[in-house]
């Protein structure tokens, strides 16, 4: 696998929410609003990007009898920094994300790509891999979050973007859509249309 297709198949191709279910949880959770997706899946591209770097580094001297348990310390470590940065320099943001940034450590797609590449590819392409699988993830969460939050509460990262005449009109603020269940909806939307462009994912009957 050349790096191009490292770098864009979990993009595009192989995403890892849309193609491969994995990491569905996070968009019920922190997707309300755009602010706290797009924090959250820059923290899950850099956990998932060093974490598989710094396996692939390690591949050749851990015990296969305790190699998941390596991973855990890494991807903790990474997590921990993350947090402890976020805690740092965007407190609010952190406070709102609550416990979901510590969750990253149970996310499949970071466990998932150490386990299906980096474990079995030198360090450059483990990194690109994982950053490559953040990305995808991450797109699939700032666009699920972008229609909530702006069809659920008229605002994008926290500005208002519905003018106040549309609701003085009239126009109301769909409260639906900012329930859980609508993220799922929207997700089976975009995995639809995903599906509906890209033949080859269809199951053959």
């Amino acid at each position: 696998m050349n790096l191009k297709e490292v770098l864009l198949k979990p993009i595009f191709k192989g995403n890892p929410i849309t193609v491969l279910v994995l990491g569905i949880c996070s968009s019920l959770a922190v997707t309300v609003q755009l602010k706290g997706a797009c924090v959250m899946a820059l923290s899950v591209t850099v956990v998932t990007g060093l974490s598989s770097f710094v396996c692939s580094l390690l591949r050749n001297s851990i015990p296969n009898r305790i190699r998941i348990i390596v991973q855990l310390v890494v991807v903790s470590l990474m997590v921990i920094l993350v947090d402890q940065v976020l805690k740092a320099y965007a407190y609010s943001i952190s406070k709102t994300l609550s416990v979901y940034v510590g969750l990253i450590i149970t996310n499949c797609i970071v466990m998932g790509r150490i386990e299906a590449f980096a474990l079995g590819n030198k360090p450059i392409p483990s990194l690109l891999d994982g950053l490559a699988n953040g990305v995808g993830y991450g797109l699939i969460l700032v666009v699920v979050a972008f229609f909530r939050e702006l069809l659920g509460s008229g605002t994008l990262f926290g500005f208002r973007i519905i003018p106040e005449s549309f609701y003085e009109a009239g126009y109301m603020d769909n409260g639906l859509i900012i329930l859980p269940p609508m993220a799922l909806i929207l997700l089976g939307i975009i995995v639809w249309i995903q599906r509906s462009v890209q033949k080859d994912l269809q199951e053959e009957e």
